[in-house]
C-alpha cells in the first residue's frame, strides 16, 4: 500500500500531466513550494550560469516541460514531490500570475479593485486558484512579444506578480500548509488575456527624462471636464480616476472643491463625491 507521501506524489503527477495537456509547462515541487529537485551544481566551487544546458535535472523553472515523458522522468527523480509548479511567460499561453496574498495584513483584493477603478480596467473571467492561506492566484495571459517581470508588492501591498522566470503552484498541489484548489467553475477555463491597462502597470517604467510638470490650470481643467462628461454608471469611476491624477500631480487640495462640484453636477451627492475623492487620496498615498 502506498504511503501518504507517495499518494500525494502520484496525485501531483496526475495533475501536472493534466496541466501539460493544456499547454502549461510544469515542474515537480516539494511540500515547501520550492522545486523538488536540487541543483546539480550545488557543490560547484563557483556560480554556474547553467539553465539546463548540462542535460541534468535540477534547474528549477528551466526544467519545465509539457512533454509527458519528460514530466514523468522529472517526478521519478523527485519521489518526495507533493505538488507541481506551472512556469510563467512560456508559449503558448505566456502565463502571468496575479498573487493576491493575505499574509501581509492588507486587503489585496480590495487593492486590486481600487487599481481597476483608478486605471479603468476590469479583471476578466479566468482561472482562479485558492491558496492554503486563503489567498488567490489569478491566471492571465500576455502577448508573446512582451516580457512581464516578477515583482513583490510593487503593484500594491499584498499583490505579487509571477512573470517570466517565475512559476505558480498548480491546483491539486499539497504543501506543509494545505492544498491549492481551483475555484469551482474556473478549473477548465482558458486563462484570459491580461487587460492592456493592467499589462502596462506590470511592465517596468521606460527610462526617459521626467516630463515637465503640467500647468495647474490646464491639467486641472481637463480633469474637471473629464468628470463633467460622465454618464450614469461611470460617475464614481471617472471621479476616482480624476482625483487620483490630481493627487499624483500635486493638485489634490486645489481641485477638491472643483471636483466635488463637477461630481454634483453629474448627479452624485456631495457626501458620495467626497468619499470617492478621499479613497483616491489614500490610494495615492496622501491624506484626504
Amino acid at each position: 500500500m502506498a504511503t501518504p507521501d507517495r499518494q500525494a506524489t502520484t496525485l501531483a503527477l496526475a495533475h501536472a500531466l493534466s496541466a501539460a495537456e493544456r499547454g502549461l509547462a510544469v515542474i515537480p515541487l516539494s511540500r515547501t513550494k520550492l522545486p523538488a529537485l536540487r541543483s546539480p551544481h550545488r557543490d560547484d566551487p563557483g556560480p554556474t550560469p547553467c539553465h539546463g544546458e548540462c542535460g541534468r535535472f535540477g534547474h528549477g523553472v528551466h526544467d519545465a516541460s509539457t512533454d509527458p515523458r519528460r514530466i514523468r522522468e522529472l517526478f521519478a527523480a523527485a519521489p518526495r514531490a507533493t505538488g507541481y509548479g506551472i512556469a510563467c511567460g512560456l508559449p503558448p499561453h505566456h502565463l502571468i500570475g496575479i498573487d493576491l496574498d493575505t499574509k501581509t495584513g492588507t486587503d489585496s483584493s480590495a487593492a486590486l479593485r481600487e487599481l481597476a477603478l483608478r486605471h479603468l480596467f476590469t479583471i476578466p473571467e479566468t482561472v482562479v486558484v485558492i491558496t492554503p492561506s486563503g489567498g488567490r492566484h489569478l491566471w492571465l495571459t500576455g502577448p508573446p512579444d512582451v516580457v512581464v517581470p516578477n515583482s513583490a508588492g510593487r503593484l500594491a501591498p499584498g499583490i505579487d506578480i509571477r512573470g517570466a522566470g517565475g512559476y505558480l503552484v498548480g491546483p491539486g498541489s499539497r504543501t506543509d500548509h494545505g492544498a491549492y484548489t481551483a475555484v469551482s467553475g474556473t478549473a477548465r477555463l482558458a486563462p484570459a488575456a491580461c487587460p492592456p491597462a493592467l499589462l502596462r502597470l506590470l511592465l517596468p517604467a521606460p527610462r526617459t527624462a521626467p516630463p515637465a510638470p503640467p500647468r495647474p490650470g490646464d491639467h486641472g481643467g481637463g480633469l474637471v471636464h473629464f468628470v463633467l462628461a460622465a454618464h450614469e454608471g461611470q460617475r464614481n469611476t471617472r471621479l476616482f480616476w480624476a482625483a487620483c491624477r490630481a493627487y499624483e500631480n500635486g493638485l489634490g487640495p486645489a481641485l477638491l472643491t472643483p471636483l466635488v462640484e463637477a461630481a454634483r453636477t453629474t448627479g452624485l451627492t456631495e457626501r458620495e463625491a467626497r468619499a470617492t475623492i478621499a479613497s483616491a487620496a489614500r490610494m495615492t498615498g496622501h491624506r484626504p
